[in-house]
Formats: C-alpha cells, sequence, structure tokens
C-alpha cells in the first residue's frame, strides 16, 4: 500500500534524518517534530517519515485534519537508504518520494573517478 500512494495524497512529506527509537508512538514522534525541527505538524496531509536502527523498517507519522495516522512498513527483504544527520529534516519532492518508496537510495553521495591519460605510455590512471 505504501508504494501505491500518490505524492498528491500529502501537501508535504519529510524524512527525518538519524536514528529514531521506533518504539515511540505518536506523541513522542510529534514532539521530536516539534521541539527538535520546528515544523508545524497540524498541517493536514503532512507526513513525517522515521527511521531506526534497524534500516528494515520505517514508520510514518499524517495529521489528517482530525487526529494523527501512524504506520510502520517494514520490508522483509533488503533495506531503506537513510541519512544518518540527525540535524534535519528533509523535505521530499515528489521524485525523490516515488523513487524512495521504491527502494532507490535517494541520499547517495559519490565521488567521480578523476582520470589522467599517460601520455607516455598510453595507459589511464584513475584515482
Amino acid at each position: 500500500m505504501f508504494r501505491t500512494i500518490p505524492y498528491s495524497s500529502f501537501s508535504s512529506i519529510y524524512l527525518v534524518c538519524g536514528y529514531t527509537d521506533m518504539r515511540l508512538g505518536i506523541d513522542s514522534l510529534a514532539a521530536i517534530i516539534e521541539t527538535r525541527f520546528k515544523i508545524p505538524l497540524f498541517i493536514p496531509g503532512t507526513m513525517f517519515l522515521f527511521c531506526g536502527r534497524k534500516l528494515n523498517r520505517i514508520k510514518g507519522l499524517v495529521w489528517e485534519g482530525d487526529g494523527f495516522l501512524i504506520f510502520t512498513k517494514r520490508v522483509e527483504d533488503g533495506r531503506f537508504s537513510w541519512p544518518r544527520n540527525s540535524s534535519e529534516a528533509r523535505l521530499l519532492s515528489e521524485e525523490q518520494f516515488d523513487l524512495f518508496r521504491n527502494g532507490y537510495s535517494i541520499f547517495t553521495v559519490f565521488k567521480p573517478k578523476t582520470v589522467i591519460l599517460n601520455l607516455v605510455t598510453g595507459f589511464f590512471l584513475s584515482f
């Protein structure tokens, strides 16, 4: 079901970076959003996603206008790619959300290799 929910169903989607204790409930997760990130909670359709140390499960918190909805998603094979910088909550674009929920890493940072052609030998050197 998580993979079929359209992005347009939400007003905004935040990915809460870092480790979150997955035993926490609605009130504790809401307190994290309000105190640490200062993001307004009571905007209908705003979804917050959390991840613990085990990368095979996430927890979602959504304000629906008349109350909170909380859900857990656990993948049986594989794991979520989750940024561990706990000082931020990242606002996801539609493209990032689609990639994320379908199992792709959206925060992979890589350094391209430097390739130099050795004119004497004709070989490429990479480092």
